[in-house]
């Protein structure tokens, strides 16, 4: 099968899903040409094809529509049998009817709708989104909680709509064998971009409590995003806390998520997160927020635990049961562990996306009334596409 994957952003997340379903499949990376400053690389096999646009400021149309031309001129070339674009693009969005008269087009729903304190998406109306969602002829969602909001968006039925986990963000064959010697069990990790939605505010609020009752408590706090002082302002304890606000390099993460104990989300609001899996990867347990599909990834009782959202006591209470019981906390750990091999390596999510594929064809074909076979692997490609 020859699929086209289009990414605006996402890099970490969208080579993992190119490179697991590369190895059987024929994949076009469409993704935006990398930016001196830009932090996060992406990592992709020296086998993909790719094809790296320009990426200019939304406030730039007619930079915006040379960009949307070389993207469907390389469609064109490349023939797919699917094209996957993940969530949308502001200008983008206004050209997916001439995708889908080229094939059938798959939408990955990451945030059916903004969170609080979410500036970046701002600046693309939701009608533009939930247009472009509208385009699909299938969507994929992180969790099931999301399906009907989904639906009732876009207005494509549930049979529509597939279920696949968050993939699991680094690297895991290092990973395979944890040194647990390296965790420190009175660590708390808080990691990810920092906005409003994320709820840090309240594992601040929590730490007093805490701190009573685990006094060797260390809170690291690892992630850009909001402006940092109306935190600071919060803290009663500064002693208490490694504050990292800043991009996080992959090595830094890795150290971060070795180190800590419990992996925290006090989110007032969300969709799914891709700070589970790698908590998981890392073999730590999860406290988070029963908010959004959080439970669909986050077992109470068995991987984390799961409290009321904007609730410091409840947050403190969950934090210091797995903080004085470390063998409790590793078997969640391992628990998730387990979890995340299964049903979030990339190889896993690749599958699951493929077979999601092969359903969006069926469909596009029997909403068409055209005979249908599936597409074979195609191992050589004619295309002049680079695959540097």
């Amino acid at each position: 099968m020859k699929i086209a994957w289009i990414s605006y952003d996402h890099f970490e997340y969208s080579a993992l899903h190119i490179n697991a379903m590369n190895k059987e499949h024929q994949v076009l990376a469409v993704l935006p040409k990398p930016e001196d400053d830009h932090g996060e690389e992406i990592h992709l096999d020296d086998d993909v094809l790719r094809f790296l646009f320009e990426n200019p400021r939304l406030r730039q149309p007619l930079k915006q529509y040379r960009s949307i031309c070389s993207i469907l001129n390389a469609l064109t070339q490349f023939k797919p049998d699917v094209v996957h674009l993940q969530q949308g693009h502001l200008w983008l969005n206004f050209s997916l009817d001439k995708i889908r008269q080229l094939c059938p087009l798959v939408i990955t729903v990451h945030d059916p709708r903004p969170h609080s304190g979410d500036k970046m998406t701002k600046k693309t109306p939701q009608w533009v989104i939930d247009y472009g969602f509208r385009q699909a002829d299938h969507l994929i969602v992180h969790g099931k909680k999301l399906v009907d909001t989904v639906c009732q968006i876009s207005g494509v039925s549930s049979n529509r709509v597939h279920v696949i986990p968050h993939v699991a963000m680094g690297n895991m064959t290092n990973q395979g064998n944890i040194d647990h010697r390296l965790t420190d069990p009175n660590t708390i990790l808080f990691f990810g971009r920092i906005w409003d939605y994320k709820g840090l505010k309240y594992l601040i609020e929590a730490e007093p409590i805490i701190s009573a009752s685990c006094p060797d408590v260390k809170i690291i706090i690892a992630g850009q995003g909001d402006d940092f002082g109306k935190y600071r302002r919060l803290i009663k304890n500064s002693d208490r806390y490694i504050i990292d606000n800043d991009w996080i390099t992959d090595q830094k993460r890795s150290d971060y998520f070795s180190q800590a104990g419990v992996v925290v989300l006090p989110y007032t609001d969300a969709t799914q997160s891709g700070v589970v899996p790698v908590a998981y990867n890392f073999g730590k347990p999860v406290i988070a927020s029963d908010v959004g599909a959080l439970s669909d990834c986050v077992f109470n009782g068995k991987t984390g635990l799961l409290v009321p959202p904007k609730n410091p006591q409840e947050l403190a209470h969950a934090i210091i049961r797995l903080l004085k019981d470390p063998l409790l906390a590793r078997r969640m750990g391992h628990e998730g562990r387990n979890w995340v091999e299964g049903e979030c390596s990339p190889k896993a999510v690749a599958k699951k996306h493929v077979e999601a594929y092969k359903k969006t064809v069926i469909y596009r074909a029997c909403k068409l009334g055209l005979a249908f076979d599936v597409p074979p692997q195609i191992a050589d490609s004619q295309t002049h596409l680079t695959k540097n």
